[in-house]
């Protein structure tokens, strides 16, 4: 019976969703951003794994169908950012500006490192769409020649950092302004930053939504660009 639940996709969508109510009550009772319900459900998620010795590739046989889900949430986005149309595009010019150069820094700063610390043309290409929604950061990788398992894993890493840390950061180097922090979170930490972001304020988060889109699309354009310079 239990080998039978295993190596069903109702155990990979049922298990994931039970942790994260469990981590959305215990967030929600805690109010720390230490205890960000997606961070604490990954990391639920890994642990029970390896504790019970159960492969990866059992679980994501139902973990596919969330990973799908993936593409319409950020779709989803779009309700806010329409619902603030009227204040984004009344700020257009630096919202633009600020996106362009966000994506590349991103691009530059993360490559960079990973040059200076020894790494491999594959890891450093790998690095290279951290701050782009998975989705697309899969894609991207695909094309220039990384390993796609790699950039997911930093990817959600980079979106967890930026739940956990990105309002508070803004805040701490004098931002105060929401969209200009919607802004910051958006274009650094993608979805899972986004999803911060709109607790936090919702004007915040429709900017943030509207740097997810536009800095995949900038750093699709702008990255192969960057690796033949540099590369």
């Amino acid at each position: 019976m239990f080998d039978e639940l295993l190596n069903s996709p109702l155990f990979g969508v049922g298990l994931t969703l039970g942790v994260y109510a469990l981590a959305q009550k215990i967030y929600q009772r805690t109010g720390s951003v230490f205890f960000n319900p997606v961070a604490l459900t990954i990391a639920t998620l890994i642990a029970f794994l390896v504790l019970l010795r159960i492969p990866y590739e059992t679980y994501a046989l139902g973990g596919q169908y969330i990973l799908f889900l993936l593409g319409p949430s950020v779709v989803a986005l779009a309700v806010p950012l329409y619902t603030r149309r009227k204040e984004i595009l009344a700020r257009k010019a630096p919202i633009l500006i600020g996106i362009a150069a966000g994506a590349v820094a991103s691009v530059l700063s993360a490559c960079g490192l990973a040059w200076l610390l020894g790494g491999s043309t594959e890891v450093i290409l790998s690095l290279s769409p951290k701050s782009v929604t998975t989705p697309i950061a899969i894609g991207i990788v695909e094309k220039i020649g990384g390993l796609p398992p790699l950039t997911a894993a930093l990817v959600v890493l980079t979106g967890c950092l930026g739940a956990i840390c990105g309002p508070e950061f803004c805040r701490l180097i004098g931002i105060r302004d929401p969209a200009a922090m919607g802004l910051a979170v958006g274009t650094a930490s993608h979805g899972i930053g986004t999803a911060r972001m709109l607790e936090v304020d919702r004007l915040g988060g429709a900017v943030s939504g509207l740097a997810i889109g536009l800095n995949g699309m900038i750093t699709a354009l702008v990255l192969p660009f960057l690796i033949l310079l540099f590369l």
